[in-house]
């Protein structure tokens, strides 16, 4: 059985490829592939960038688009000698959408040493039974790119802040991700074009920052939103609901939904490790213990579920999370009764607070 990837591995591999291509060490065959677009794009822009000078490219690199050629014309120009220089480079981006595939398979199977040919595979993996991708497998380099979780996005985002030599704060990286979700592609690009903005001196991105340069609200969004309904805060909640509720574009009832039951799941691992300790008989593990169970990636978000923790007993959470998955339905048009996402939002809420 294949080694199942993590986000974490996927990261691991992205920066030594990334370290491969800076220091010219390069494959004869690139299968980048996966849902999480960011990685693929920027493997693809470095393979671009990296390969050959700019004024050698026009002479010995190629890119072309899966929905405009197919796999035997692709093995075709793999073939071809680089009429100068060292290497000649093929690049098909939207690669799942390549017409005949499988022609590639002789190709990859004794490929060229002066060419280096990069599929960008978008969105979902090539078959791992395929000899096309056993060849690919054994001649070349597999890049698998996965989705983070929420926890794992933040933790990245502040990463990626700090190459760019700022701080990313942990409710600015939950704001973040609570109203973009995790796709990492779109929120570094939101980050990217911010950070161009900002004055020259700023070593800290704050709530206010992402709220005058990428137009999340500080006051009414997905993280405010989950930091009333935990507090039990129902005119708060309701009118947050509310504004919401009216932008639908902005704030998609299906991810309030999982911000929601994150936190909610968040309380039932945290009530069920206390609930442990003391059947046990055993002291409860400490803050650095608890934050790595929990995944949680600062002190101050333990502190918090700590203190909340007494409002919402698991019988109730696991209510809770059960009504998370009736509303989760609903927000894909399920049984939603012709409801507006707004007022799906509210009731959903008022049901929560009922418990």
């Amino acid at each position: 059985m294949a080694e199942k990837v993590t986000f974490a591995s996927c990261d691991a591999e992205f920066h030594r490829l990334m370290g491969d291509i800076k220091a010219r060490k390069f494959a004869p065959i690139y299968l980048l592939q996966g849902e999480e677009l960011y990685f693929i794009d920027a493997l693809c822009d470095a393979l671009t960038e990296g390969i050959m000078e700019e004024s050698m490219r026009a002479f010995n690199q190629i890119v072309i688009y899966g929905n405009d050629t197919d796999g035997g014309t692709v093995a075709s120009y793999c073939r071809q000698l680089p009429m100068m220089g060292e290497y000649e480079a093929i690049i098909v981006k939207e690669a799942q959408q390549l017409d005949k595939i499988e022609l590639l398979n002789s190709y990859a199977a004794s490929p060229q040493p002066s060419t280096i040919l990069v599929l960008c595979h978008k969105g979902k993996a090539m078959d791992r039974r395929t000899p096309l991708y056993k060849s690919i497998k054994a001649k070349g380099v597999v890049f698998d790119s996965v989705s983070p979780r929420d926890y794992e996005a933040e933790r990245w985002l502040s990463g990626f802040a700090a190459t760019k030599g700022l701080k990313l704060d942990s409710a600015s990286s939950k704001i973040l991700v609570a109203h973009l979700g995790v796709d990492i592609s779109k929120i570094s690009n939101e980050l990217e074009k911010m950070i161009v903005s900002l004055p020259k001196e700023r070593t800290t991105i704050t709530p206010e920052d992402i709220e005058n340069h990428i137009g999340i609200s500080r006051q009414f969004n997905n993280y405010e939103l989950s930091n009333a309904v935990l507090d039990r805060q129902l005119e708060k909640a309701l009118t947050i609901a509310q504004y919401m509720g009216e932008n639908p574009k902005a704030y998609p009832l299906l991810l309030s939904v999982k911000v929601l039951y994150d936190s909610f799941r968040q309380l039932f691992t945290y009530n069920y490790i206390c609930w442990d300790s003391r059947r046990r008989g055993v002291a409860m593990p400490d803050q650095s213990e608890l934050c790595r169970a929990m995944r949680l990636n600062s002190p101050y978000f333990l502190k918090e579920i700590t203190r909340r923790a007494p409002l919402w007993p698991n019988n109730k959470v696991f209510k809770i999370i059960g009504l998370c998955a009736e509303y989760d339905a609903k927000s894909k048009g399920i049984d939603d009764g012709g409801a507006s996402n707004g007022e799906l939002l509210r009731e959903f809420i008022l049901k929560i607070m009922m418990m």
